[in-house]
């Protein structure tokens, strides 16, 4: 079964602008500094949200029911992708940080919390793009 993965890289591609914009942006107190950073506290949260709904899809090829996978909770689908060798014990960690990072964000959308958001950004970007190539491939593969 393909999974259809394009909203996922779009995402991916709108982080990779804001962050880009970010870092052109003169001076943390400028207003296009704030919206950028904004942008990117955004499109985190959409890349997160849509990396594990479609790693649950990839990770159904291993459960009984469609309904068993649907019952991971978000890390227990990273868990189980490193058990079935789709993706590396350190990425786990990193991605399970990526999400306590982002349950933050629910209850502060403060500077402080955006700006640790910011510091995850180039390798959780990598970890995106990454993980979109592991959900695009067939189970056959």
């Amino acid at each position: 079964m393909n999974i259809d993965t394009t909203f996922l890289r779009r995402c991916i591609a709108s982080l990779e602008r804001a962050v880009d914009g970010i870092q052109r942006s003169e001076a943390n107190d400028d207003v296009m500094y704030d919206i950028y950073r904004a942008a990117c506290v955004k499109e985190f949260e959409l890349v997160l949200e849509q990396s594990g709904k479609l790693l649950r899809k990839r990770l159904a090829a291993w459960f009984a029911s469609n309904r068993q996978a649907d019952r991971l909770h978000f890390k227990d689908l990273f868990r189980n992708a490193a058990r079935h060798d789709l993706i590396e014990p350190d990425a786990v960690e990193r991605w399970l940080r990526y999400r306590d990072n982002r349950n933050y964000t629910a209850h502060d959308y403060g500077e402080d919390f955006a700006e640790a958001t910011l510091r995850l950004l180039p390798k959780f970007i990598e970890d995106a793009k990454a993980l979109a190539g592991i959900i695009e491939q067939t189970n056959d593969d």
